[in-house]
């Protein structure tokens, strides 16, 4: 049995205006115009700044700044690795050791993930 699906309301000056429902329920019933949907890439902020997901990653999860901004990224260590033209093996250890990375490294990866070099350096 199809659970009853659950709208939302907006209202402007008193009206109802739009009506907001879950994905889910838009997929079941539009499934043509669901497969059009891309997921939406993660954010980049501008200059040195992290996400707090990135962050949240690194305290909570006690990652490197690299794996974290990595797996934020949704790439995977083979993807990085070749765009910075480094061994994955060199990357694992990049994102294991405590170590901090050389200059020309971390300018590397940033630029394998689209990053600046100051995202890199914590």
């Amino acid at each position: 049995m199809i659970e009853r699906t659950k709208i939302q309301t907006i209202y402007q000056g008193g009206v109802p205006a739009f009506v907001v429902i879950p994905f889910q329920d838009f997929a079941r019933e539009h499934p043509i115009e669901a497969e059009q949907i891309k997921p939406l890439s993660p954010r980049i902020p501008e200059g040195d700044y992290i996400p707090h997901e990135v962050v949240e990653l690194l305290v909570e999860q006690n990652m490197s700044i690299v794996r974290a901004w990595r797996e934020y990224l949704g790439l995977t260590q083979a993807e990085v690795a070749e765009k910075a033209g480094i061994t994955q093996a060199a990357l694992s250890q990049m994102e294991a050791g405590g170590k901090r990375l050389r200059k020309v490294t971390r300018e590397k990866l940033a630029t394998a993930m689209g990053l600046s070099p100051g995202q890199l350096d914590v």
